[in-house]
């Protein structure tokens, strides 16, 4: 691979306190961060092809019909070209696009071949004698279509007719009430015991509740607690081999959540996997899930704050009191229209009282039996939510501790009928790790430097197509406290190529918050924004090592002309 070295300039640099939440300003930054490297992106098309399957519609399916205006005499064969016929196969390329090959057999003579592509769209071709046609077709809205090739040789009144049923690659969200599906310490779907090290359990997904059968991905909040010793936690999809690549990191006495976006198995499972020295107590909550059919699609937006505790921002000014909720409105503000079915959200607890959890769920609705942020006495920490939106447009945050602590909601995306990112699944596998840069897709070498970021391209070439990405990212070998922000590039990988890239504003917004020595994970969907490069900025004033994992990714249509 070609690299290409990114300079930041100290000039652009904003400063923020380090070890907790932007908002706070310090003197600026004294010197440039370190060179940091950008390499050529990943072929996602290629990484996400293990989702594409192939259909198939032999030449003996042909069916012979009149022609249009032309009256026969039922079971009488057309005089002229006897073999007619068309086979047809498609493959997908795309999450919402296909590759059609419409082998026809034929005498030699002049065809017309109408392709209706069961999306009300048709296409006319022109032909002669036996030949192959390869037709491509995008089509806006995910689901299972029903293509019918008509091959018309007006010369000999010879008309047929082959069908091909195909689905679309692509998968659209589904919003789901926050609903426990495992918890080891009460035995709830499980047995009730720890799990073992360097073992799993099994959360059966597809066909439980209203959730389907054949959903091709999960969101899940998933809890480790009453751990014994360090270790990590796996989501990966049942009966896949188990991927490099982590979602939960663990010390001995934590309780930590993360949020998961993980395929399904073929048997509607998910296998959560103790990649720790000793048991632990495992806990899933769902809050939606991913179809081969039209539903939501994705909207990704630069992280936006619509609540902060600390200013009055989305609620009133002053810490959530202990056991009490609060509502927010989301649809119809700072960007997010109205009519959204679910938001995505990265949530902060700061200054909390004591031990406790949050719980978002829609505006409207009743506290569910869930949880998506854990903390302790005097902890910052965030984790990524992912929850549907009430009637109303509002979402509710209660602290179910029972002393103060002050919230921040920064979104970062929403799904709405009218989006149209759909989702493409990848089994997890490692996109960055500055510790083990060739153990990765992309090369990136070094710990981030402090006020530094890397930036990473994901994809340069057509980023009208891919508009976010599913990453569990992870900081650790941290020399001081700090936190993460992930934000766009608004640079092109050209311009960082003849050294004309601007240093981006540094990001208001943070993803993960870390203290010394301390490895903290979170899930983000990124936004490459216009060019398919996502900055990650260590806010901290000490270098910390950065690892990610790519679970899958968005991708808008590209509709034919």
């Amino acid at each position: 691979m070609r690299s290409r070295r990114l300079v930041v300039s100290a000039a652009a640099i904003v400063a923020a306190v380090v070890g907790v939440l932007p908002g706070t300003a310090q003197a600026a930054d004294p010197s440039a961060p370190a060179v940091r490297q950008v390499t050529k992106p990943a072929d996602l098309k290629k990484v996400g092809a293990s989702n594409f399957r192939t259909f198939t519609s032999g030449a003996d399916k042909s069916v012979r019909k009149a022609p249009s205006g032309v009256a026969r005499a039922a079971g009488v064969a057309a005089a002229g070209n006897p073999d007619l016929q068309v086979a047809l196969s498609a493959t997908n390329t795309g999450a919402h696009s296909l590759q059609l090959w419409a082998d026809v057999t034929s005498a030699d003579a002049a065809l017309e071949v109408t392709v209706s592509w069961g999306d009300g769209k048709v296409e006319k071709l022109a032909a002669s004698g036996s030949t192959q046609l390869l037709p491509l077709h995008t089509y806006a809205e995910v689901g299972e279509y029903k293509i019918t090739v008509g091959v018309n040789d007006v010369a000999n009144k010879v008309y047929i007719e082959n069908e091909l049923a195909v689905v679309t690659s692509g998968s659209e969200f589904t919003p789901h009430e926050p609903t426990r599906l495992l918890d080891t310490r009460e035995g709830f779907r499980a047995p009730k015991a720890k799990v073992a090290p360097y073992s799993s359990a099994r959360v059966k997904v597809g066909g439980y509740g209203t959730i389907p059968a054949g959903v091709q991905a999960v969101v899940l909040n998933v809890t480790v607690t009453n751990t014994t010793s360090g270790g990590h936690i796996t989501a990966y999809d049942t009966g896949n081999e188990r991927p490099n690549a982590s979602n939960i990191n663990f010390e001995p006495g934590q309780t930590v959540p993360n949020l998961v976006v993980v395929p399904v198995g073929n048997d509607g499972s998910v296998d959560l996997y103790n990649g720790g020295w000793e048991s632990v107590d495992l806990i899933a909550d769902v809050t939606g899930y991913f179809t081969q059919a039209e539903a939501n699609g994705y909207t990704p937006m630069d992280p936006t704050r619509f609540v902060d505790t600390r200013e009055g921002l989305g609620t009133n000014k002053g810490q959530v009191p202990g056991q009490t909720s609060f509502g927010t409105q989301i649809a119809g503000l700072r960007g997010v229209p109205q009519g959204v079915k679910a938001v995505a959200l990265n949530v902060t607890v700061t200054g909390p009282k004591e031990a406790g959890h949050l719980i978002v769920y829609p505006g409207g609705g009743r506290i569910p039996l869930a949880s998506n942020v854990n903390f302790t006495a005097g902890q910052t920490v965030a984790n990524a939510v992912i929850v549907p939106v009430g009637a109303d447009g509002s979402i509710n945050i209660r602290n179910n501790a029972w002393a103060g602590a002050d919230v921040i909601v920064d979104v970062v995306g929403y799904y709405s009928p009218a989006g149209q990112g759909a989702f493409m699944p990848l089994s997890p596998m490692r996109f960055v790790d500055t510790r083990n840069p060739e153990g990765a897709i992309i090369p990136l070498r070094g710990a981030i430097a402090g006020r530094g970021y890397a930036a990473v391209p994901f994809f340069t070439e057509d980023n009208a197509v891919f508009t976010g990405y599913v990453l569990n990212t992870t900081v650790t070998n941290t020399a001081g406290g700090g936190f993460l922000s992930v934000a766009p590039d608004p640079n092109s990988a050209e311009q960082y190529d003849n050294g004309t890239a601007l240093t981006p504003p540094r990001p208001g917004a943070s993803t993960l918050n870390w203290t010394k020595g301390k490895t903290v994970p979170n899930l983000v969907q990124a936004s490459g924004g216009k060019h398919g490069i996502v900055d990650f900025w260590n806010q901290g004033w000490e270098k910390a090592d950065l690892v990610v994992d790519i679970s899958g990714y968005y991708e808008n249509p590209v509709i034919n002309p």
